[in-house]
Order: structure tokens, then C-alpha cells, then sequence
């Protein structure tokens, strides 16, 4: 049975991405500003109370939901510097757990197949949101943007490559948080009815890192 601390903390964990939720689907920006960056670091604290700092591959993952936290901090505002800002934290974030999940091994199969799934998002994904961006921005937006999406698209290979099964699905469902977000944000389908992509948003940013949490703490 996990220790009392570890349970405490995870349910707070849960506790503070559900207020999230439904901050997001009320569009309850006050209270949004405080829970958006908390869930993460209660993440984190749950992460610790389980043994992370007592493994390379945990202390990783420590970092990376850190700079997750950092992330959501920045992404609260909508100016552009402030996005740039949330997306360099996350392009560092997203190296953390690449480092992290290096650590746990690599199975060849695994790998082979989360090559093929990346490679199928980003042909996708890149298509509608790339283009997008360098109309609405530039170069300057275009570029880091493209940065982050080779990034994210080495953690889902590398969260795949680990070949557990929990860590492989974190990886997928946080990428395709990542995907409804530049989505939204940059080549929105005329269906898509706010605030309703922002919760897909949230949940799936949450439930993937948690799922990641979990395997990487029972592998370590």
C-alpha cells in the first residue's frame, strides 16, 4: 500500500486538475490562474513522496514537471512574449523527459513504433499549424514553433522507446493535448466551440503526465 504521504499528495494532485477543469469550462480565468500551475507542482510533490529523487529517471521527471509549472505560469497571459516564454519552457521540458526516459532503456519494437506514430502526427498536425503560423507570425513564431514540435515529437518516441506500456500512453495523450492546443490556437476548425477545446486541453495535459508519473515511478 503506498504511504499516506504519497496517496495525500496524489489526491491533491486530482483534486486541484479537476478545480482546473471546470475553471477552464467556466472560464474562470481568476481562479484558473491559481490551479493551472499548481496541479503541476502538486504533480511534482507526488512524484517526490514516491521516490523520485531516488533514481536518475525520477529526478528527470521532477525537472520536467517543474518546467511544466513554469510553463503553465507563462501561458496564463496571451501575448506573444509570454507564449514564447510558456513554449520554451516546455521545449525544455520535454528534452527532461526525453533524458528521463533514456535512463529507463530503450525497446527497439516500441521504438520503431512510436517513430511511426510521431511521424504520422506531425505530417498531420504540421500541415494545418505550421503554415498557420508563419501567416500570423512570421518566421520568428514559424521557427519556434517547428522547434518545439521535433521536440515533443523526440519525447513521444522516447516515452514509446521505454516500452511501458503506461509511460507510451502518458507520452501519446500528452502530445495530443499539445495538438488540440496548436490546433485551437492557430488553425481552429469552424466547429470548435470555446471553451470546449481548452478543456480537452487541460485534461488530456494532466491525465498524460500523470500516467507518466505513474510509470516512471513503478520502472525506477
Amino acid at each position: 500500500m503506498p504511504p499516506l504521504l504519497v496517496l495525500v499528495t496524489a489526491a491533491l494532485f486530482v483534486v486541484i486538475a479537476v478545480t482546473d477543469w471546470v475553471a477552464v469550462a467556466q472560464e474562470d480565468r481568476r481562479t484558473e490562474a491559481v490551479v493551472k500551475p499548481a496541479a503541476l507542482l502538486a504533480l511534482a510533490t507526488a512524484a517526490l513522496a514516491g521516490g523520485a529523487a531516488d533514481s536518475a529517471a525520477g529526478a528527470w521527471l521532477v525537472v520536467a514537471l517543474l518546467l511544466g509549472t513554469a510553463g503553465d505560469a507563462f501561458l496564463l497571459g496571451d501575448s506573444p512574449r509570454r507564449f514564447l516564454g510558456g513554449l520554451g519552457a516546455f521545449l525544455v521540458g520535454h528534452l527532461a523527459y526525453v533524458a528521463c526516459f533514456a535512463t529507463l532503456g530503450i525497446s527497439v519494437s516500441w521504438w520503431l513504433a512510436g517513430g511511426a506514430v510521431a511521424l504520422a502526427g506531425a505530417l498531420v498536425t504540421g500541415r494545418a499549424v505550421l503554415p498557420a503560423t508563419l501567416r500570423s507570425g512570421g518566421i520568428g513564431l514559424a521557427a519556434p514553433v517547428a522547434a518545439y514540435m521535433l521536440v515533443i515529437a523526440a519525447m513521444l518516441v522516447a516515452g514509446w522507446g521505454t516500452g511501458l506500456v503506461l509511460v507510451a500512453a502518458g507520452a501519446a495523450v500528452f502530445v495530443a493535448s499539445d495538438t488540440v492546443l496548436a490546433l485551437d490556437r492557430f488553425a481552429r476548425p469552424r466547429d470548435w466551440v470555446a471553451p470546449w477545446p481548452h478543456v480537452a486541453v487541460m485534461v488530456t495535459y494532466h491525465l498524460g503526465q500523470g500516467l507518466i508519473v505513474l510509470g516512471v515511478l513503478r520502472a525506477a
